[in-house]
């Protein structure tokens, strides 16, 4: 089970850290939605795992697509955590101001002759 908290700290084992857009309320006292970019940091916490959202604004107005970095992972024996909040934090920042790649150049060449083919 994953648990909620509403911290995180630097220097805590981070599983991963993403940044997605998701459809909220606005924040105008009305029931309208709009889509915002959230960070969602996966932390280890005395044997636990907790998920922290932050809402970073408007999707809109983010240049780089959504993302996840890695910082560990879940092996038989427990998770293995490599990362701390703090540099996949930083890792997050860097990707967030790149410009966006085409998506379309990380489908293997052979597949993207065999899709071209297909019309």
């Amino acid at each position: 089970m994953i648990l909620g908290t509403t911290y995180v700290k630097n220097d805590e084992p981070a599983l991963n850290l993403a940044e997605v857009n998701l459809i909220a309320p606005q924040n105008n006292g009305t029931s309208d939605t709009d889509w915002y970019r959230f960070q969602i940091i996966v932390v280890m916490r005395d044997g636990d795992v907790y998920e922290y959202r932050e809402r970073l604004g408007l999707a809109e107005d983010f240049k780089a697509h959504q993302f996840r970095i890695m910082g560990g992972s879940m092996e038989e024996d427990g998770p293995f955590v490599d990362e701390t909040v703090g540099s996949l934090k930083d890792e997050a920042n860097r990707m967030r101001d790149e410009k966006p790649f085409d998506i379309r150049l990380l489908i293997d060449m052979d597949k993207k002759r065999e899709l071209l083919s297909k019309g």
